[in-house]
């Protein structure tokens, strides 16, 4: 039996010129199995949260255009809410106020007779000013160029000294909201003499000269 001596232990063997703490510097410079591994893992993770992360720019993007034509669309609605409240609301004062206008005719023909005094001429005047406060608008005067879409003619003529088709007379006038003819005026209008040549202002100025040329010559 072999006896073991005391305060000797065994050592791993050591290659020949070689010292156990090189053996030990050599052992920690290698790299393990696992931490070669180590790399190769942390590219395919990257490769992974790019690869998520280019998908969650694309649903944001196309969330973003949605987001864009919805909010277009609301404008477009809001819009043709607002054009068509404004539109009702011309359409019912328009209705209102056509039954008015035979009052409003009576009113001007007695103004035009000197019968709106007193009493009467206060309250003439504050429905002509109520009228007025909601849109209502007066046109139509002697004077001014035929507008078929505007003008109604219930009596006509020639004159000499037109040169256009034009109203000589108001016989009712024409009420507007806004862009809308609630009634359009009625009017007498004049035409020019057919066959005559149609004078300009320039010769009428050069025929009005040559009347004063030929005055200033004369002997008194």
């Amino acid at each position: 039996m072999t006896e073991e001596t005391p305060g000797f232990e065994e050592k791993p063997d050591v290659p020949s010129g070689a010292t156990s703490d090189d053996a030990e510097t050599e052992a920690a410079a290698t790299p393990s199995s696992e931490e070669a591994a180590a790399p190769a893992g942390d590219a395919n993770q990257t490769a992974g949260l790019t690869a998520q992360l280019d998908q969650v720019r694309t649903a944001l993007s196309e969330r973003t255009g949605d987001l864009q034509r919805l909010q277009a669309e609301y404008q477009n609605y809001r819009r043709r809410v607002d054009r068509d409240r404004v539109t009702v609301k011309e359409i019912a004062v328009a209705g209102l106020l056509s039954e008015i206008l035979p009052v409003l005719d009576d009113v001007g023909r007695a103004r035009e007779h000197g019968e709106l005094v007193g009493g009467f001429k206060s309250v003439a005047e504050s429905l002509e000013t109520v009228v007025a406060k909601l849109g209502l608008q007066q046109f139509g005067k002697e004077g001014e160029p035929f507008d078929p879409t505007i003008h109604e003619a219930l009596m006509h003529s020639y004159a000499p000294d037109v040169t256009e088709t034009t109203c000589v007379a108001i016989l009712q006038p024409g009420y507007r909201i806004g862009e809308r003819t609630i009634r359009p005026a009625r009017v007498a209008v004049a035409e020019p003499q057919p066959g005559a040549a149609p004078a300009t202002a320039k010769d009428a100025k050069e025929e009005q000269a040559s009347d004063e040329e030929s005055g200033g010559g004369e002997e008194v």
